[in-house]
């Protein structure tokens, strides 16, 4: 999941020079910051440094940080003709930042690189929104008062994203990972009309790639069937769910990853032990089971405890 961040003190010291666009948008320090976990733990793989919102600038959707409420975005839509309004990407003409850090990485990482970008549903809420909600009105009135104009967005949205996975892979990352951030607000019914078809669109395009895909939704237990019908090779499972039980559910016969609640990092190390080797039992030593978080380290997570989790799961 998020691997480098504000956990880390060389990353807090990176921030003291540069805002979070600012960072995304220059591949040197996209690529520094890429590398500071890797440099730092035992990791099987690296995850670029980037932001979700990021495909949104070139369409037409700006967006600013704003310090302890996350991401801005300066003009949300409010009616069917701002969607109109919103330009197709060339992703290799307007985000070629992205490409350059991951040209960089591919120079000097030990380990494989992991791509990722939003799915429709979370980069439409975003939009939509304004910011991050916990109700998500604005985008459930649109999408039952308006779902022409929903779909028009999400399917615009669809064709930005699997084109920007697709140049992710041209340039060299040798996996992705689709994150639904907020699909988990949606019933089994809405996910399947309003969010499956458009995250199942970007996963199939780009199945002839070659490169595995993850795909991931938080606050999904209830949707793990519908998450797996997307196409990908691999779910991501958040923590809110037993791993086993979410094994069985999407089937065994894909990869799954997960799905330590990242505050067990909080945890003595005798607990922090004990839920880990929970985590790998459920997982019964079964091919294609990805150790992971069940999301982002947080903040206040010491890296002695992130390493410590690390030389546990490889013992």
């Amino acid at each position: 999941m998020r691997q480098a961040g504000r956990f880390l003190p060389e990353y807090r010291k990176v921030r003291e020079k540069y805002s979070l666009l600012e960072i995304c948008r220059a591949p040197e320090v996209a690529a520094q910051i890429t590398l500071q976990p890797i440099e730092r733990f035992e990791l099987d793989a690296a995850i670029l440094f980037s932001d979700l919102l990021v495909p949104l600038e070139p369409m037409g959707l700006g967006f600013s940080f704003i310090k302890g409420e996350g991401p801005s975005i300066h003009e949300p839509i409010t009616k069917a003709s701002d969607i109109d309004k919103l330009k197709p990407v060339v992703p290799q003409e307007s985000l070629g930042f992205t490409f350059e850090a991951i040209g960089i990485l591919r120079q000097e990482l030990p380990v494989p690189l992991i791509g990722f970008a939003g799915a429709p549903f979370t980069l439409a809420s975003y939009a939509i929104e304004g910011g991050p909600s916990r109700s998500f009105e604005k985008t459930k009135a649109l999408m039952y008062e308006d779902p022409n104009s929903w779909h028009r967005l999400a399917s615009k949205l669809a064709i930005v994203v699997k084109d920007y996975l697709a140049a992710q892979i041209e340039a060299g990352v040798q996996a992705v990972q689709l994150f639904d951030s907020w699909a988990g607000s949606l019933s089994p019914d809405d996910y399947r009309e309003f969010a499956l078809p458009y995250s199942r669109l970007i996963l199939e395009g780009l199945a002839e790639s070659g490169v595995p895909r993850i795909h991931f939704g938080t606050a999904m237990g209830g949707l793990l069937r519908e998450l797996r019908r997307a196409g990908a090779d691999v779910v991501g499972v958040d923590w809110r769910v037993e791993l086993g039980r979410a094994w069985a559910e999407v089937g065994h016969d894909i990869a799954v990853q997960g799905n330590l609640d990242p505050m067990t990092l909080f945890a003595p190390p005798e607990l922090l032990e004990r839920r880990v080797g929970d985590v790998l039992e459920q997982a019964k030593g079964r091919p294609g089971h990805i150790f992971n978080l069940g999301h982002g380290v947080l903040p206040g997570t010491s890296p002695d405890q992130v390493a410590r989790l690390v030389d546990f799961v490889h013992r």
